[in-house]
């Protein structure tokens, strides 16, 4: 099982891939959202914004998510570090249960371009 510190470092992995992403990519990862991100088995959360291309984690906290963020995402911290690491498919993972979005209509249509 992942800890929370694999699971931060997958999270700043992301954030630095998502900042030296080119073209549509990098379009859709410079919204501003706020966003946050549950991993089930370790029952914590880490949220923050989405900003400047960037994952900034703001507060990690025991338990769900204490308020709604524009972007949501759900799943166990060995799914979040395979997902990062390319040993997981997201929509794979998505169609399956394993990983849950959610976000406005929107927001989901840019999220595609990053998933």
């Amino acid at each position: 099982m992942a800890t929370i510190e694999e699971c931060r470092a997958a999270l700043d992995k992301l954030s630095d891939s998502m900042g030296d992403a080119e073209g549509d990519v990098r379009a859709a990862a410079s919204m501003e959202r706020s966003v946050s991100c549950h991993v089930t088995d370790l029952d914590v959360t880490f949220a923050g914004r989405l900003t400047g291309g960037r994952i900034e984690v703001r507060e990690t906290f025991p338990g769900p998510p204490r308020e709604k963020a524009q972007i949501r995402l759900a799943m166990t911290g060995d799914d979040l570090v395979a997902l990062v690491d390319g040993g997981l498919h997201f929509a794979r993972a998505w169609a399956s249960g394993r990983v849950r979005l959610e976000a406005g209509l929107r927001d989901l249509f840019q999220l595609r371009k990053l998933l």
